[in-house]
Protein backbone atom coordinates (compact mmCIF):
# COMPACT_ATOMS: atom_id res chain seq x y z
CA UNK A 1 0.00 0.00 0.00
CA UNK A 2 1.29 3.28 -0.84
CA UNK A 3 1.61 6.20 1.75
CA UNK A 4 0.76 9.91 1.07
CA UNK A 5 3.88 12.21 1.88
CA UNK A 6 2.40 15.49 1.21
CA UNK A 7 -0.28 17.71 0.05
CA UNK A 8 1.92 18.65 -3.45
CA UNK A 9 -0.29 21.69 -4.55
CA UNK A 10 -4.16 23.24 -4.93
CA UNK A 11 -5.15 24.14 -8.27
CA UNK A 12 -7.75 27.62 -8.36
CA UNK A 13 -9.16 28.73 -11.52
CA UNK A 14 -9.65 32.21 -11.35
CA UNK A 15 -11.68 34.70 -13.94
CA UNK A 16 -9.38 37.35 -14.22
CA UNK A 17 -5.82 36.43 -14.45
CA UNK A 18 -3.69 39.72 -13.99
CA UNK A 19 -6.13 40.60 -11.10
CA UNK A 20 -5.51 36.98 -8.90
CA UNK A 21 -1.65 36.86 -10.06
CA UNK A 22 -1.04 40.12 -8.33
CA UNK A 23 -3.80 39.03 -5.69
CA UNK A 24 -1.73 35.10 -4.62
CA UNK A 25 2.03 37.23 -6.02
CA UNK A 26 1.78 41.02 -4.55
CA UNK A 27 -0.68 40.56 -1.74
CA UNK A 28 -0.20 37.49 -0.27
CA UNK A 29 3.36 37.18 -1.44
CA UNK A 30 3.29 34.14 -2.80
CA UNK A 31 6.53 33.72 -5.82
CA UNK A 32 6.27 32.60 -8.81
CA UNK A 33 8.04 29.43 -9.79
CA UNK A 34 7.34 29.23 -13.86
CA UNK A 35 3.74 30.83 -15.75
CA UNK A 36 3.33 29.14 -19.15
CA UNK A 37 0.39 30.42 -21.47
CA UNK A 38 -1.04 27.29 -23.48
CA UNK A 39 -2.71 28.81 -26.25
CA UNK A 40 -4.45 25.88 -27.51
CA UNK A 41 -6.46 26.33 -24.22
CA UNK A 42 -6.39 29.97 -24.77
CA UNK A 43 -5.43 29.20 -20.48
CA UNK A 44 -2.21 30.43 -18.62
CA UNK A 45 -0.62 28.06 -15.82
CA UNK A 46 0.72 29.84 -13.18
CA UNK A 47 2.86 27.59 -10.83
CA UNK A 48 3.31 29.45 -7.09
CA UNK A 49 5.48 28.53 -4.22
CA UNK A 50 5.51 29.65 -0.29
CA UNK A 51 8.51 29.55 1.45
CA UNK A 52 10.13 27.92 -1.44
CA UNK A 53 7.56 24.84 -1.70
CA UNK A 54 5.16 24.30 -4.62
CA UNK A 55 1.72 24.93 -3.20
CA UNK A 56 -0.74 26.43 -5.90
CA UNK A 57 -1.71 26.33 -9.60
CA UNK A 58 -3.72 29.19 -10.75
CA UNK A 59 -5.08 28.51 -13.90
CA UNK A 60 -7.34 30.98 -16.54
CA UNK A 61 -9.84 29.75 -18.77
CA UNK A 62 -12.38 31.33 -20.74
CA UNK A 63 -15.98 31.28 -19.09
CA UNK A 64 -15.07 28.93 -16.58
CA UNK A 65 -18.72 28.13 -14.79
CA UNK A 66 -19.28 29.26 -11.16
CA UNK A 67 -19.27 27.32 -8.24
CA UNK A 68 -20.34 28.04 -4.74
CA UNK A 69 -17.53 28.81 -2.60
CA UNK A 70 -18.68 29.98 0.35
CA UNK A 71 -17.21 28.14 3.71
CA UNK A 72 -20.66 25.82 4.43
CA UNK A 73 -21.19 24.41 1.01
CA UNK A 74 -20.90 21.39 -0.42
CA UNK A 75 -17.01 20.23 -1.37
CA UNK A 76 -13.59 21.93 -0.79
CA UNK A 77 -14.47 24.55 2.42
CA UNK A 78 -11.60 26.67 2.31
CA UNK A 79 -7.93 27.13 1.83
CA UNK A 80 -5.79 28.09 4.96
CA UNK A 81 -2.71 29.28 5.35
CA UNK A 82 -0.51 29.44 7.99
CA UNK A 83 0.99 32.90 9.77
CA UNK A 84 3.18 33.80 12.52
CA UNK A 85 1.22 37.57 13.54
CA UNK A 86 -2.50 37.14 12.91
CA UNK A 87 -2.53 40.73 13.92
CA UNK A 88 0.29 41.99 11.02
CA UNK A 89 -1.13 39.52 8.52
CA UNK A 90 -4.62 40.69 9.00
CA UNK A 91 -3.07 44.65 8.95
CA UNK A 92 -1.35 43.92 5.86
CA UNK A 93 -4.74 42.46 3.94
CA UNK A 94 -6.82 45.51 4.94
CA UNK A 95 -3.95 47.69 3.64
CA UNK A 96 -4.14 46.31 0.32
CA UNK A 97 -8.08 46.69 0.87
CA UNK A 98 -8.87 42.84 1.62
CA UNK A 99 -11.52 42.77 3.94
CA UNK A 100 -11.33 40.11 6.68
CA UNK A 101 -13.63 38.71 8.94
CA UNK A 102 -13.03 39.67 12.82
CA UNK A 103 -10.66 37.39 14.54
CA UNK A 104 -11.97 34.80 15.83
CA UNK A 105 -10.44 31.97 18.63
CA UNK A 106 -10.24 28.00 18.03
CA UNK A 107 -12.24 26.70 20.74
CA UNK A 108 -10.60 23.67 20.56
CA UNK A 109 -6.57 24.34 20.34
CA UNK A 110 -7.13 28.21 21.53
CA UNK A 111 -5.29 29.51 17.95
CA UNK A 112 -6.56 33.03 16.46
CA UNK A 113 -7.70 32.87 12.95
CA UNK A 114 -9.78 34.62 10.25
CA UNK A 115 -11.19 34.86 6.91
CA UNK A 116 -11.33 36.86 3.59
CA UNK A 117 -11.72 35.97 -0.02
CA UNK A 118 -9.77 35.87 -3.11
CA UNK A 119 -10.77 37.90 -6.44
CA UNK A 120 -12.99 35.51 -7.21
CA UNK A 121 -14.66 35.03 -3.55
CA UNK A 122 -12.70 31.76 -3.13
CA UNK A 123 -12.55 31.38 0.86
CA UNK A 124 -9.56 31.71 2.28
CA UNK A 125 -8.15 31.82 6.03
CA UNK A 126 -5.14 32.96 7.74
CA UNK A 127 -4.51 30.64 10.81
CA UNK A 128 -2.23 31.73 13.63
CA UNK A 129 0.61 29.08 14.46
Amino acid sequence: MHQLTAIHHVAIICSDYDVSKRFYTETLGLTILGEVYRAERRSYKLDLALNGQYVIELFSFPDPPPRPSRPEALGLRHLAFGVADLNAAVAHLNEQGVVTEPIRVDEHTGRRFTFFADPDDLPLEFYEQ
